[in-house]
Parts: structure tokens; C-alpha cells; sequence
């Protein structure tokens, strides 16, 4: 089972997360690293030592970039990842609301081009949505839906476009999941098309702020 985990916790407030997904770690597809909405002004020892136990273990990395859909500075975001490369020693970034429409597809592929430059030897974009075709040719891996379970579950629709990319590049988060159903969520995924899948028990407005314990014994 491929999981992307965003733990948005600082290791110090939920120790026991940490050292869950430390565990777990063989079965991710990477951790997000989100220290302060990004990297923060300064590295985080808290964090350094999460991220080296992490990275023993053998997870994959992924430093948390906002990108404001296409609002925010390239030279802001292309920071954010340096900052996470240098201090946390990040394998890959993962750019959060990234823009989903056509006409904002040339900015961000001169932002991939830049972050690969930098050594980002993986890139995950997160539209949350359905993006136009071109952005997963861009990425690593693309979240093509992030939102609620009960949303997942009653109002998902699949773009015909989706299955001519490998299901392992394509990724779907889902908050608000049933704890008994974590697994059925995971399986969800895989069925439609999402080889990597993020389930969480947590609601808004942080559902990603504690680690589901069902998520790392979910099924394969």
C-alpha cells in the first residue's frame, strides 16, 4: 500500500504520531514535512530530528510548499523549498494549491523546471482537484482530490483523460473517513484509479493534524 501522510502536527505536541509513522514508514510513498505552513524562518530541531528518523526508517520526504494557486512569488515558493532541502534534507516538495486550469499550466511548469533544478527529486502537485491533462505529466504524483469523505463517497467523478496515466501517479486524500472504513478507502482509491490514497479519520479545519491509527495497519 502506497500512503502519502501529511501529519500536520509539530512532533513535540503528539510524539506518539510521529513514532507510528516512523514505524510505518516502509509502507509510504512519502511524509510531508510541514513545520510552519512551509519550512518557518528557521529550522526546527524538532522537526530536523523527526526527519532524520524518518528518513533511517526509509521514508521518503516531501517538504510542504503553498503555492496560493499561482498567487504567491516563484522566488517565495522556490525558497520554501530550499529551506526544506537544506534544514530537513527533503527528498521532494509537495506543492499545495497548485492551480487546476489550462491557462495556468505554463507557470507551473517553469515552477517544476525550477524545483527539479534545486534537486526536488520528487514533486507531488495538489490541485485537490481534477486538474487540466497537462499537469500530470508534470508531477511525480498529483492529487486529483482532496476533500470529504462524504464527498468521495457521493460525488466523485473520474475525467476519462486520468486513465491513461499510471495509477502510481495519481493520488487521492480523503478527511473525515469512518475509522471501520479506512481500509474501504484505501481500496476506493486503488479502484478508481488512484494507486496512492491518504485516508484520515480528522475533520476540518486541520483534519490532517493527527495520524488515523487504523491508516498504517490498513489493509494492502
Amino acid at each position: 500500500m502506497n500512503l502519502l501522510i501529511p501529519l500536520y502536527v509539530h512532533p513535540a505536541e503528539d510524539p506518539g504520531a510521529w513514532h507510528r509513522l516512523i514505524t510505518a514508514a516502509p509502507r509510504t510513498y512519502g511524509v510531508v514535512l510541514n513545520p510552519a505552513s512551509g519550512p518557518g524562518e528557521v529550522p526546527d530541531p524538532a522537526f530536523t530530528a523527526a526527519a532524520g528518523a524518518l528518513r533511517a526508517a526509509g521514508a521518503r520526504l516531501l517538504g510542504y510548499v503553498d503555492t496560493d494557486y499561482g498567487v504567491r512569488e516563484p522566488a517565495d515558493v522556490i525558497e520554501d523549498v530550499r529551506r526544506h532541502r537544506e534544514w530537513y534534507a527533503a527528498d521532494g516538495c509537495f506543492l499545495d494549491r497548485v492551480t487546476a486550469t489550462a491557462d495556468g499550466l505554463p507557470a507551473c511548469r517553469r515552477l517544476v523546471r525550477t524545483v527539479r533544478r534545486l534537486g526536488a527529486g520528487t514533486v507531488v502537485l495538489n490541485p485537490g482537484v481534477h486538474p487540466a491533462p497537462g499537469y500530470a505529466r508534470l508531477a511525480d504524483l498529483t492529487v486529483t482530490f482532496e476533500g470529504h469523505w462524504s464527498t468521495y463517497v457521493s460525488a466523485f467523478s473520474r475525467p476519462a483523460w486520468t486513465a491513461r496515466h499510471p495509477p502510481e501517479r495519481l493520488c487521492h486524500l480523503v478527511y473525515g473517513v469512518p475509522g471501520a472504513l479506512v481500509p474501504l478507502a484505501v481500496r476506493t482509491a486503488h479502484d478508481r484509479g488512484a494507486a496512492v490514497c491518504g485516508p484520515v479519520t480528522g475533520e476540518p479545519p486541520n483534519p490532517w493534524a493527527q495520524l488515523t491509527p487504523a491508516l498504517t495497519r490498513a489493509e494492502r
